[in-house]
């Protein structure tokens, strides 16, 4: 059981690859026509949901592999909040993509959401890379 749920807790890591390359991407926007605009806010907008997809498998085989093993509660906590962290995160990110496509549909101006997408993205990004760094170099008790 425990080499299923590893396996499936690594799955789920690559499926939130997404918050990797979204920084990357979204540094894309302000080059883009309007209908570019509208398709890579929409792409962005599902990938964002399998992210979240993601984040919950993450949560699930991650509360499971944390029962199986001692590690320190302080450890613990830091993971939980950036946890949390990066939910919201990814969150507050699908609104901002939501009026980037509805400013492409109306041709209006999205330079403030396209900004906020562009913040909220590298905060993902280091919030995502903190964690990957704790969970491959964890506190255990001793």
């Amino acid at each position: 059981m425990l080499t299923l749920m590893l396996f499936l807790h690594v799955v789920g890591a690559a499926g939130m690859g997404i918050y990797v390359v979204l920084p990357f991407v979204a540094a894309r926007f302000r080059q883009l026509s309007t209908p570019a605009q509208e398709g890579l806010a929409n792409g962005l907008v599902t990938a964002g949901r399998v992210g979240q997809f993601a984040l919950v498998l993450q949560l699930l085989t991650g509360g499971y592999l944390i029962s199986q093993a001692d590690y320190t509660v302080p450890w613990m906590i830091v993971i939980l909040a950036l946890f949390v962290l990066l939910g919201a995160l990814a969150g507050m990110i699908q609104g901002p993509l939501r009026r980037i496509q509805a400013a492409a549909i109306s041709n209006t101006d999205a330079s403030g959401a396209i900004s906020r997408v562009q913040t909220l993205s590298v905060l993902t990004l280091i919030v995502f890379a903190v964690m990957l760094w704790l969970m491959q170099d964890p506190w255990y008790a001793s």
